[in-house]
């Protein structure tokens, strides 16, 4: 065991260190500053950082049988993507269901990811009513807001996920 050990403290003093003055394999291109502060749109639980628009479940069920059915099924009970919706199970239960509704705990995170990685074929497609229309049908099939429900950047965070207290801050 002693010999492992210092074989591998031995190879940890001959990794080579690179300065920033060194070349690079310039790979990529330098990034315009629109660009960054387009990637730089974090959304909070609180709603800090979502845009304008709005949006309810009726038209949300619209947007989602064009770009979300073919992988996460009819009423977003899954497909070749996971289940957004229709949990049989419990958080507890073998296996758990983790859908939305059981364990997401803020409704404005189902907005950030959604325009951040949806559609998985061409994300960034979907425009902010969609975007919040998708949402609000993803919560109404969860049963955590009426169908004619508008969510918006006010009224988002404000949706009291089941599981939002699921979580524990080991940081407060």
């Amino acid at each position: 065991m002693f010999m492992r050990n210092s074989l591998i403290c031995l190879s940890l003093l001959f990794v080579p260190v690179l300065h920033a003055e060194e070349k690079t394999p310039l790979l990529g291109k330098p990034v315009s500053k629109a660009l960054v502060e387009k990637w730089n749109g974090d959304i909070f639980p609180d709603g800090e950082g979502l845009p304008a628009g709005k949006g309810t479940a009726t038209y949300g069920k619209k947007v989602y049988q064009q770009y979300c059915l073919s992988c996460h099924g009819v009423d977003g009970t899954g497909d070749s993507a996971d289940e957004l919706a229709g949990a049989k199970h419990g958080l507890t239960d073998n296996p758990p269901d983790k859908t939305i509704g059981t364990y997401w705990p803020y409704a404005t995170t189902i907005f950030d990811f959604t325009r951040r990685a949806m559609p998985l074929n061409n994300p960034d497609v979907l425009s902010n009513n969609q975007l919040y229309a998708v949402t609000a049908y993803l919560l109404y099939l969860n049963g955590i807001i009426g169908e004619n429900d508008i969510m918006n950047a006010q009224t988002l965070p404000k949706v009291k996920m089941p599981n939002r207290d699921g979580f524990v801050n080991q940081y407060q």
